[in-house]
């Protein structure tokens, strides 16, 4: 009987497959486009993520079938999307058992295990996920780009448009912003974002966070002051969970910093371990790099243990 195991970590803005044996070493590691679910569009996620899987099997040079295939994927918070992509999955064919689980799921799989602790992921959106002592799971955050991400790449880029459109007024200051954005979007004047906003996912938005980054490390006052109040909301986060499960933010904490805003060294999550300090006094950050997909492994491998 086949031993291989599939991790898969789907997001907003890439999915993630890792191909490994039953004792968890990698085959093969594969990117590509997002699958995150969409309430009305579940089959799109279930064929992206299908495709996906077969070109990282063909990576891997194996004839053998997976025996267990977890996927971790944006937006099956609910039982309802989360069941129809089971469904799908199962109709792709391409393992002998498939696990839908939430990205949460595999990201605390891989960031603490069983135990304790608080992730924050910051990426194209942001969204926190905490498990206490007893176990107790709560989420905060992650309502979407247009209730809630706040201090996410889209936010942050959000933000910025919103200065360099009230700069081009008068409403505020002239800011470097304007030519860095202009520059990166290849347009030439600050009315041509109207037209660019119009078709602009959330995606593209949040890329716009990189030059916003680049002008805070350079110490551009409106930059930086976009970035240090993304970090307060990211670090609120934290705190709530903190006083949710853990009494309160002077308890001893694991946290953990996950995302595509907050790889190491990067200006964001400088910002957000150094504001941890003093509101989240109790946490200790976690020092290896979260790796979803890598936690999609190891909940498969404990159901090929099971099975």
């Amino acid at each position: 009987m086949s031993q291989l195991v599939v991790g898969v970590d789907g997001g907003g803005s890439k999915t993630e497959v890792i191909v490994a044996d039953g004792r968890g070493k990698e085959i093969a590691t594969l990117t590509g486009a997002p699958s995150a679910v969409r309430p009305s569009d579940v089959l799109h996620s279930a064929e992206v993520i299908g495709a996906l899987v077969r070109d990282a099997l063909a990576l891997a040079d194996s004839a053998e079938r997976p025996r267990v295939l977890t996927v971790g994927v944006a937006g099956v918070g609910r039982e309802r999307e989360r069941h129809a992509l089971q469904r799908a999955l199962d109709g792709e064919g391409i393992a002998d058992e498939v696990q839908v689980v939430t990205d949460a799921d595999v990201a605390m799989e891989d960031a603490f295990g069983d135990g304790p602790g608080i992730l924050l992921i910051a990426g194209t959106g942001s969204v926190a996920f905490g498990r206490g002592p007893t176990g107790t799971f709560v989420r905060c955050g992650g309502w979407g780009n247009v209730c809630g991400d706040e201090g996410s790449g889209t936010w942050i880029g959000r933000r910025a448009l919103s200065v360099i459109t009230a700069s081009h007024d008068g409403r505020e200051p002239e800011t470097r912003l304007a030519g860095a954005v202009l520059t990166a979007l290849q347009l030439d004047e600050v009315d041509d974002l109207v037209a660019w906003a119009s078709t602009a996912t959330p995606k593209d938005i949040a890329a716009l966070a990189v030059p916003v980054m680049t002008l805070a490390a350079e110490r551009d006052l409106r930059a930086n002051s976009i970035c240090t109040l993304a970090a307060e909301e990211l670090v609120l986060h934290v705190r709530t969970l903190a006083r949710q499960l853990f009494v309160d933010e002077r308890a001893s904490l694991p946290v953990a910093l996950a995302g595509g805003m907050m790889p190491r060294g990067s200006f964001l999550r400088r910002l957000v371990e150094h504001r941890l300090k003093s509101a989240v006094p109790g946490s200790h950050l976690h020092g290896d790099e979260v790796l979803p997909a890598r936690g999609a492994i190891k909940l498969a491998r404990k159901a090929l243990g099971g099975a």
